[in-house]
């Protein structure tokens, strides 16, 4: 069930997939995109002031863990999909995964999963403390938005959108209100259709953001927005679906985090059973299949990646 890096797997498709970039006839596989992403990050990180120093450590240490970075790939796949061969989704693809690792820190910590590991190293409030951890989630937080405000060759309208739908992905209507929901929710009367609105707005916000931010900065048309989010949200469900199987106690220590977090809480596994909840994941990757072909995606490299994920994270 693990997402497989495609910069190890160079036999797949997918990192066969290659998409032409300004360099002249300079080609990138899904791992050289995934490692200017790393670099951009770490690039983005040092440029801040050296003091304070331990709250510079405690933002690298999270945001610099080794990661699949899927959503910041969806940015780039997304971007180079409708047209744009510049590369100027990167530093908004950065700007996502700043979020993502912010949002990480925040779920981590003693009031929320209280969690031990996460990307396979204890997690920020185990090294730092639980005061620099919250601090270093807000830095992050406010690090992505200063980003996407920053960005080279992109027009202010532009910008401003970006920060709006990043805005929305983080705020109550996104991770903050699905995480309220995760603490708060319990099995007694519990719904799937209450989970799948939990993992809508907890993970697939930031998925949403991730593909529309990447197919506004390349200037889609309005008509093709609708199934560029359609599609990241059918991906979002699917991969916490799978997300939930894996925290089990029989994948302890093979994740790279804490298993049995979810013990006490409801998942959309636990109520519908095995059988059933292969039937629901099913339909959620075929409905980001037919996603992907309204916008004439499928077989281009966003598609190829896509696949490797769906077939990767079944249930």
């Amino acid at each position: 069930m693990k997402i497989q890096d495609p910069q190890e797997q160079e036999s797949q498709a997918s990192s066969d997939a290659r998409v032409a970039v300004p360099e002249g006839s300079a080609l990138w596989s899904i791992g050289e995109l995934k490692a200017r992403i790393d670099g951009r990050l770490r690039a983005l990180l040092q440029r801040q002031q050296p003091a304070p120093q331990v709250l510079h450590r405690a933002m690298g240490y999270s945001a610099l863990a080794s990661g699949k970075r899927l959503r910041p790939l969806v940015t780039l796949l997304t971007s180079l999909h409708f047209g744009d061969r510049t590369l100027r989704a990167l530093d908004c693809a950065c700007a996502i995964e700043l979020v993502h690792a912010a949002s990480l820190i925040m779920d981590d910590l003693p009031a929320m999963d209280d969690a031990a590991l996460r990307r396979g190293q204890p997690t920020a409030h185990r090294v730092f403390g639980e005061d620099l951890a919250i601090l270093s989630s807000v830095a992050l937080l406010n690090l992505a938005f200063g980003v996407i405000a920053s960005m080279d060759g992109v027009k202010d309208g532009t910008r401003a959108e970006l920060c709006r739908l990043l805005s929305a992905a983080v705020g109550s209507n996104g991770l903050v209100g699905g995480q309220v929901m995760d603490l708060r929710m319990r099995t007694d009367g519990v719904s799937v259709e209450d989970l799948e609105i939990l993992n809508r707005l907890k993970t697939g916000s930031l998925f949403i953001a991730a593909a529309e931010a990447g197919a506004r900065i390349s200037d889609a048309p309005a008509e093709m927005l609708e199934p560029v989010r359609g599609f990241a949200l059918e991906l979002g469900l699917a991969f916490q679906m799978s997300d939930d199987v894996l925290d089990g106690e029989e994948h302890a220590g093979l994740t790279g985090k804490d298993t049995g977090k979810d013990a006490g809480k409801p998942t959309v596994w636990r109520l519908l059973g095995e059988a059933d909840s292969r039937r629901l994941f099913r339909s959620h990757a075929a409905e980001c299949r037919r996603k992907l072909a309204l916008f004439g995606a499928t077989q281009g490299p966003l598609g190829i990646f896509v696949e490797q994920c769906l077939e990767q994270i079944q249930v």
